[in-house]
Protein backbone atom coordinates (compact mmCIF):
# COMPACT_ATOMS: atom_id res chain seq x y z
CA UNK A 1 0.00 0.00 0.00
CA UNK A 2 1.44 3.14 -0.96
CA UNK A 3 1.26 6.35 1.56
CA UNK A 4 -1.70 8.38 2.63
CA UNK A 5 -1.77 11.16 4.55
CA UNK A 6 -3.68 14.00 5.84
CA UNK A 7 -3.16 17.44 6.16
CA UNK A 8 -2.88 17.70 9.72
CA UNK A 9 -1.05 21.32 9.78
CA UNK A 10 -2.62 23.64 12.60
CA UNK A 11 -5.38 21.06 13.08
CA UNK A 12 -7.77 23.50 14.80
CA UNK A 13 -10.65 21.21 14.78
CA UNK A 14 -9.41 18.65 16.39
CA UNK A 15 -7.38 20.51 19.23
CA UNK A 16 -10.47 22.54 20.09
CA UNK A 17 -12.50 19.11 20.23
CA UNK A 18 -9.92 17.20 22.48
CA UNK A 19 -9.47 20.33 24.88
CA UNK A 20 -13.49 20.58 25.23
CA UNK A 21 -13.45 16.65 25.84
CA UNK A 22 -10.84 16.95 28.17
CA UNK A 23 -12.47 19.86 30.14
CA UNK A 24 -15.57 17.35 30.47
CA UNK A 25 -13.65 14.30 31.74
CA UNK A 26 -11.70 17.13 34.02
CA UNK A 27 -14.62 18.38 35.46
CA UNK A 28 -16.78 15.12 35.93
CA UNK A 29 -13.82 13.50 37.26
CA UNK A 30 -15.02 10.53 35.22
CA UNK A 31 -12.65 7.92 33.54
CA UNK A 32 -12.30 7.67 30.03
CA UNK A 33 -12.57 3.90 30.00
CA UNK A 34 -15.53 1.56 31.16
CA UNK A 35 -17.54 2.11 34.05
CA UNK A 36 -20.18 -0.21 35.88
CA UNK A 37 -22.76 0.31 33.03
CA UNK A 38 -20.51 -1.47 30.68
CA UNK A 39 -19.60 -4.22 33.51
CA UNK A 40 -22.89 -4.46 34.19
CA UNK A 41 -24.03 -5.22 30.44
CA UNK A 42 -20.92 -7.60 30.86
CA UNK A 43 -22.41 -9.77 33.53
CA UNK A 44 -26.19 -9.50 31.72
CA UNK A 45 -25.10 -10.40 28.29
CA UNK A 46 -21.84 -13.10 28.89
CA UNK A 47 -24.46 -15.56 31.06
CA UNK A 48 -27.15 -15.32 29.15
CA UNK A 49 -25.13 -16.42 25.87
CA UNK A 50 -23.99 -19.16 28.80
CA UNK A 51 -27.33 -20.03 29.72
CA UNK A 52 -28.89 -20.00 25.78
CA UNK A 53 -26.40 -22.43 24.54
CA UNK A 54 -26.89 -24.80 27.19
CA UNK A 55 -30.61 -24.54 27.15
CA UNK A 56 -30.33 -25.31 23.58
CA UNK A 57 -28.02 -28.45 24.52
CA UNK A 58 -29.97 -29.63 27.28
CA UNK A 59 -33.65 -29.46 26.24
CA UNK A 60 -35.17 -30.68 23.31
CA UNK A 61 -37.65 -27.85 21.61
CA UNK A 62 -39.48 -28.67 18.74
CA UNK A 63 -39.33 -26.37 15.75
CA UNK A 64 -40.48 -22.73 16.49
CA UNK A 65 -38.85 -22.73 19.75
CA UNK A 66 -35.79 -23.48 19.17
CA UNK A 67 -35.17 -21.61 16.12
CA UNK A 68 -36.87 -18.93 18.38
CA UNK A 69 -33.67 -19.28 21.03
CA UNK A 70 -31.18 -19.85 18.39
CA UNK A 71 -31.99 -16.70 16.84
CA UNK A 72 -31.56 -14.90 20.05
CA UNK A 73 -28.47 -16.47 21.08
CA UNK A 74 -27.02 -15.04 17.59
CA UNK A 75 -28.29 -11.76 18.62
CA UNK A 76 -26.95 -12.29 22.35
CA UNK A 77 -23.59 -12.96 21.06
CA UNK A 78 -23.67 -10.13 18.52
CA UNK A 79 -24.50 -7.52 21.63
CA UNK A 80 -21.30 -9.25 23.14
CA UNK A 81 -19.27 -8.39 20.42
CA UNK A 82 -20.51 -4.49 20.19
CA UNK A 83 -20.42 -4.16 23.76
CA UNK A 84 -17.24 -6.24 25.51
CA UNK A 85 -15.22 -7.07 22.58
CA UNK A 86 -15.52 -3.94 20.96
CA UNK A 87 -14.32 -1.71 24.01
CA UNK A 88 -11.78 -3.81 24.70
CA UNK A 89 -9.77 -4.06 21.29
CA UNK A 90 -10.00 -0.27 21.24
CA UNK A 91 -8.60 -0.73 24.93
CA UNK A 92 -11.50 1.58 26.51
CA UNK A 93 -13.07 -1.04 28.70
CA UNK A 94 -10.48 -0.98 31.32
CA UNK A 95 -7.56 1.16 32.34
CA UNK A 96 -5.52 -1.98 32.53
CA UNK A 97 -4.33 -3.36 29.56
CA UNK A 98 -4.37 -7.45 30.34
CA UNK A 99 -7.73 -6.60 31.24
CA UNK A 100 -8.33 -5.22 27.82
CA UNK A 101 -6.55 -8.18 26.25
CA UNK A 102 -8.57 -10.82 27.91
CA UNK A 103 -11.96 -9.16 26.94
CA UNK A 104 -10.76 -8.71 23.55
CA UNK A 105 -10.15 -12.02 23.30
CA UNK A 106 -14.23 -12.77 23.60
CA UNK A 107 -14.22 -12.16 19.80
CA UNK A 108 -12.15 -15.55 19.93
CA UNK A 109 -15.09 -17.09 21.04
CA UNK A 110 -17.42 -15.85 18.96
CA UNK A 111 -15.39 -17.50 16.16
CA UNK A 112 -13.18 -14.42 15.08
CA UNK A 113 -9.83 -13.42 15.88
CA UNK A 114 -9.27 -10.49 17.99
CA UNK A 115 -5.24 -9.90 16.56
CA UNK A 116 -6.61 -9.54 13.14
CA UNK A 117 -9.18 -8.00 13.87
CA UNK A 118 -7.70 -4.82 15.64
CA UNK A 119 -5.64 -4.53 12.83
CA UNK A 120 -8.31 -4.62 10.05
CA UNK A 121 -10.55 -2.18 12.61
CA UNK A 122 -8.42 -0.06 14.34
CA UNK A 123 -5.93 0.37 12.36
CA UNK A 124 -6.69 0.06 8.40
CA UNK A 125 -10.77 1.44 9.22
CA UNK A 126 -10.20 3.73 11.91
CA UNK A 127 -7.07 5.19 10.08
CA UNK A 128 -8.45 5.39 6.52
CA UNK A 129 -12.23 5.58 6.99
CA UNK A 130 -13.93 5.37 3.74
CA UNK A 131 -10.84 5.93 1.52
CA UNK A 132 -11.92 3.20 -1.56
CA UNK A 133 -8.75 1.21 -2.18
CA UNK A 134 -7.71 1.20 1.59
CA UNK A 135 -10.55 0.46 3.61
CA UNK A 136 -11.48 -3.02 4.15
CA UNK A 137 -14.76 -2.29 5.31
CA UNK A 138 -15.86 -1.10 1.44
CA UNK A 139 -14.11 -3.30 0.32
CA UNK A 140 -16.27 -6.01 -1.23
CA UNK A 141 -16.46 -5.28 -4.95
CA UNK A 142 -17.60 -6.84 -7.10
CA UNK A 143 -20.04 -8.03 -5.19
CA UNK A 144 -20.73 -4.87 -3.87
CA UNK A 145 -20.54 -1.69 -4.92
CA UNK A 146 -20.39 0.49 -1.58
CA UNK A 147 -19.50 3.73 -3.51
CA UNK A 148 -19.26 5.71 -6.68
CA UNK A 149 -15.45 5.04 -7.66
CA UNK A 150 -16.01 1.34 -7.56
CA UNK A 151 -16.56 -1.22 -10.67
CA UNK A 152 -20.15 -1.53 -11.85
CA UNK A 153 -21.35 -4.67 -12.80
CA UNK A 154 -24.73 -5.63 -13.76
CA UNK A 155 -25.68 -7.48 -10.98
CA UNK A 156 -25.54 -4.54 -8.71
CA UNK A 157 -28.57 -2.92 -10.41
CA UNK A 158 -30.22 -5.63 -7.24
CA UNK A 159 -27.71 -5.41 -4.79
CA UNK A 160 -29.80 -3.58 -2.35
CA UNK A 161 -32.34 -6.98 -2.55
CA UNK A 162 -29.84 -9.42 -2.40
CA UNK A 163 -27.13 -7.66 -0.01
CA UNK A 164 -29.64 -9.27 2.60
CA UNK A 165 -28.52 -12.69 2.23
CA UNK A 166 -24.71 -11.50 2.06
CA UNK A 167 -25.45 -9.50 5.45
CA UNK A 168 -27.16 -12.67 6.86
CA UNK A 169 -24.02 -15.44 5.49
CA UNK A 170 -21.71 -12.87 6.47
CA UNK A 171 -20.72 -13.98 10.51
CA UNK A 172 -20.23 -17.43 8.93
CA UNK A 173 -18.09 -16.46 6.15
CA UNK A 174 -16.11 -14.27 8.85
CA UNK A 175 -15.49 -17.11 10.84
CA UNK A 176 -14.84 -20.05 8.30
CA UNK A 177 -13.29 -18.20 5.34
CA UNK A 178 -11.70 -14.40 5.94
CA UNK A 179 -9.83 -14.56 9.06
CA UNK A 180 -8.19 -17.54 7.04
CA UNK A 181 -7.69 -15.33 4.05
CA UNK A 182 -6.63 -12.32 5.94
CA UNK A 183 -4.08 -15.19 7.52
CA UNK A 184 -2.50 -16.96 5.19
CA UNK A 185 -2.61 -13.95 2.40
CA UNK A 186 -1.22 -11.88 5.51
CA UNK A 187 -3.05 -8.97 3.89
CA UNK A 188 -6.52 -6.86 4.88
CA UNK A 189 -7.34 -5.75 1.55
CA UNK A 190 -4.16 -4.17 -0.01
CA UNK A 191 -2.37 -3.57 3.49
CA UNK A 192 0.47 -5.51 5.32
CA UNK A 193 -1.11 -7.48 8.13
CA UNK A 194 1.36 -6.55 11.26
CA UNK A 195 3.38 -9.38 12.06
CA UNK A 196 2.00 -12.40 14.41
CA UNK A 197 4.35 -13.52 16.94
CA UNK A 198 4.12 -17.25 18.14
CA UNK A 199 1.60 -16.94 20.74
CA UNK A 200 -0.53 -14.90 18.38
CA UNK A 201 -0.09 -18.21 15.66
CA UNK A 202 -1.21 -20.35 18.72
CA UNK A 203 -4.33 -18.06 19.88
CA UNK A 204 -5.31 -17.85 16.06
CA UNK A 205 -5.49 -21.94 15.78
CA UNK A 206 -6.67 -23.25 18.93
CA UNK A 207 -9.59 -20.27 19.31
CA UNK A 208 -10.54 -22.01 15.88
CA UNK A 209 -10.14 -25.69 16.87
CA UNK A 210 -12.15 -24.87 20.53
CA UNK A 211 -14.94 -23.00 17.64
CA UNK A 212 -15.49 -26.36 15.92
CA UNK A 213 -15.46 -28.12 19.50
CA UNK A 214 -17.94 -25.74 21.06
CA UNK A 215 -19.98 -24.67 18.18
CA UNK A 216 -19.74 -27.87 16.39
CA UNK A 217 -18.52 -31.41 17.63
CA UNK A 218 -20.50 -31.01 21.44
CA UNK A 219 -24.16 -29.42 19.53
CA UNK A 220 -24.20 -32.39 17.33
CA UNK A 221 -23.62 -34.68 20.15
CA UNK A 222 -26.61 -33.63 22.19
CA UNK A 223 -29.22 -32.88 19.67
CA UNK A 224 -27.99 -34.77 16.23
CA UNK A 225 -27.20 -33.46 12.51
CA UNK A 226 -30.53 -32.04 11.86
CA UNK A 227 -30.86 -29.48 14.73
CA UNK A 228 -28.06 -29.03 15.44
CA UNK A 229 -27.56 -27.26 11.30
CA UNK A 230 -31.05 -25.48 11.67
CA UNK A 231 -30.09 -23.81 15.02
CA UNK A 232 -26.67 -23.08 13.97
CA UNK A 233 -27.82 -21.45 11.34
CA UNK A 234 -30.20 -19.18 12.33
CA UNK A 235 -27.63 -18.03 15.14
CA UNK A 236 -25.32 -17.35 12.30
CA UNK A 237 -27.94 -16.05 10.09
CA UNK A 238 -29.26 -13.70 13.08
CA UNK A 239 -25.82 -12.28 14.08
CA UNK A 240 -24.49 -11.67 10.56
CA UNK A 241 -27.43 -9.61 10.09
CA UNK A 242 -27.34 -7.85 13.53
CA UNK A 243 -23.54 -6.91 12.93
CA UNK A 244 -23.22 -6.36 9.51
CA UNK A 245 -26.75 -3.72 9.40
CA UNK A 246 -25.40 -2.36 12.78
CA UNK A 247 -21.98 -1.44 11.24
CA UNK A 248 -22.73 -0.51 7.77
CA UNK A 249 -25.47 2.32 9.29
CA UNK A 250 -22.05 4.23 9.77
CA UNK A 251 -20.53 4.64 6.76
CA UNK A 252 -22.52 3.62 3.83
CA UNK A 253 -25.63 5.88 4.09
CA UNK A 254 -26.72 8.96 2.07
CA UNK A 255 -24.53 12.32 2.69
CA UNK A 256 -21.60 10.49 4.04
CA UNK A 257 -18.34 11.19 1.62
CA UNK A 258 -15.97 8.68 0.15
CA UNK A 259 -11.97 8.59 -1.20
CA UNK A 260 -10.89 7.38 -3.68
CA UNK A 261 -7.28 6.14 -3.57
CA UNK A 262 -6.02 4.48 -7.53
CA UNK A 263 -2.82 3.61 -5.60
CA UNK A 264 -0.52 5.31 -8.21
CA UNK A 265 1.56 7.40 -6.45
CA UNK A 266 1.33 9.04 -3.03
CA UNK A 267 -2.03 10.97 -1.70
CA UNK A 268 -2.26 13.73 0.55
CA UNK A 269 -5.94 14.18 1.38
CA UNK A 270 -6.19 17.94 2.23
CA UNK A 271 -7.94 18.52 5.43
CA UNK A 272 -7.34 17.13 9.02
CA UNK A 273 -7.79 13.59 9.47
CA UNK A 274 -10.85 14.21 12.35
CA UNK A 275 -12.37 16.50 9.78
CA UNK A 276 -11.99 13.40 7.70
CA UNK A 277 -13.74 11.08 10.17
CA UNK A 278 -16.68 13.77 10.63
CA UNK A 279 -17.50 13.37 6.57
CA UNK A 280 -17.18 10.19 6.28
CA UNK A 281 -19.18 9.34 9.47
CA UNK A 282 -22.97 9.03 10.84
CA UNK A 283 -25.23 8.56 13.82
CA UNK A 284 -28.29 7.24 14.42
CA UNK A 285 -30.95 6.63 16.81
CA UNK A 286 -28.89 8.95 19.59
CA UNK A 287 -32.10 9.20 22.12
CA UNK A 288 -32.85 5.82 21.52
CA UNK A 289 -31.66 3.80 24.71
CA UNK A 290 -32.48 0.26 24.10
CA UNK A 291 -30.72 0.47 20.58
CA UNK A 292 -27.89 2.07 22.77
CA UNK A 293 -27.77 -0.32 24.89
CA UNK A 294 -27.82 -3.40 22.95
CA UNK A 295 -25.64 -1.96 20.06
CA UNK A 296 -22.85 -0.46 22.89
CA UNK A 297 -23.18 2.88 21.54
CA UNK A 298 -22.51 2.00 18.20
CA UNK A 299 -25.28 4.82 17.42
CA UNK A 300 -22.33 7.50 17.84
CA UNK A 301 -20.03 6.63 15.43
CA UNK A 302 -18.90 9.80 15.17
CA UNK A 303 -17.74 10.37 19.14
CA UNK A 304 -16.64 6.66 18.30
CA UNK A 305 -14.28 7.50 15.57
CA UNK A 306 -13.31 10.61 16.76
CA UNK A 307 -12.63 9.22 20.89
CA UNK A 308 -11.83 5.30 19.90
CA UNK A 309 -10.33 4.99 23.13
CA UNK A 310 -13.21 6.74 24.93
CA UNK A 311 -15.67 3.98 26.37
CA UNK A 312 -18.99 3.95 24.35
CA UNK A 313 -20.66 4.29 27.77
CA UNK A 314 -19.55 7.86 28.01
CA UNK A 315 -20.74 8.94 24.20
CA UNK A 316 -24.22 9.96 25.07
CA UNK A 317 -22.47 13.02 27.09
CA UNK A 318 -19.59 13.80 24.87
CA UNK A 319 -21.95 13.70 22.13
CA UNK A 320 -23.45 17.10 22.48
CA UNK A 321 -20.07 18.83 23.01
CA UNK A 322 -19.26 17.33 19.74
CA UNK A 323 -21.40 18.52 17.67
CA UNK A 324 -21.08 22.56 18.97
CA UNK A 325 -17.61 21.78 18.07
CA UNK A 326 -18.67 20.89 14.44
CA UNK A 327 -21.44 23.50 14.00
CA UNK A 328 -18.74 26.02 15.31
CA UNK A 329 -16.15 25.04 12.88
CA UNK A 330 -19.16 24.80 9.69
CA UNK A 331 -18.66 21.18 9.80
CA UNK A 332 -21.65 18.86 9.02
CA UNK A 333 -22.74 16.69 12.03
CA UNK A 334 -24.66 14.10 10.14
CA UNK A 335 -27.94 11.87 12.26
CA UNK A 336 -30.36 10.26 11.22
CA UNK A 337 -33.03 10.50 14.78
CA UNK A 338 -34.41 7.01 13.80
CA UNK A 339 -32.53 3.42 13.21
CA UNK A 340 -35.24 2.86 10.71
CA UNK A 341 -34.38 5.73 8.93
CA UNK A 342 -30.25 5.09 8.79
CA UNK A 343 -31.28 1.42 7.29
CA UNK A 344 -34.00 3.29 5.29
CA UNK A 345 -31.20 5.71 3.76
CA UNK A 346 -28.19 2.55 3.48
CA UNK A 347 -30.15 0.78 1.64
CA UNK A 348 -31.65 3.24 -1.00
CA UNK A 349 -27.61 4.23 -0.65
CA UNK A 350 -26.95 0.50 -2.33
CA UNK A 351 -30.25 1.07 -4.40
CA UNK A 352 -28.23 4.36 -5.78
CA UNK A 353 -24.92 2.89 -6.08
CA UNK A 354 -26.56 0.01 -8.40
CA UNK A 355 -27.92 2.27 -11.10
CA UNK A 356 -25.53 1.93 -14.33
CA UNK A 357 -23.29 5.07 -13.96
CA UNK A 358 -23.63 7.23 -17.29
CA UNK A 359 -19.59 6.50 -17.99
CA UNK A 360 -20.40 2.62 -18.25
Amino acid sequence: MYKISFNNQGSSFYQELKSSVEQYFSVTQYKKTGNWKLYAKTLILVPAAVGLYFTLLNIHFSLIPGIGLSCLLGFVLASIGFNVMHDACHGSYSKKAWVNNMMGLSLNLLGGNAFIWKFKHNIVHHTYTNIDGVDDDIAKSPVMRMCASQKWVRAHRFQHFYVVILYAISSFAWVSLMDFNKYFKRKVHHTELQKMDIPEHIIFWLSKILYVFFYIFIPVHFVGWSAWAIGFGCMHITMGLTLAVVFQLAHVVEDVEFVFAPGIEAQKIEEEWAIHQVRTTANFAPRNKIVSWFVGGLNYQIEHHLFPKVSHVHYPAIAPIVKHVCEKHQLRYLEFKTMSAAILSHFNTLRVLGRRPATS
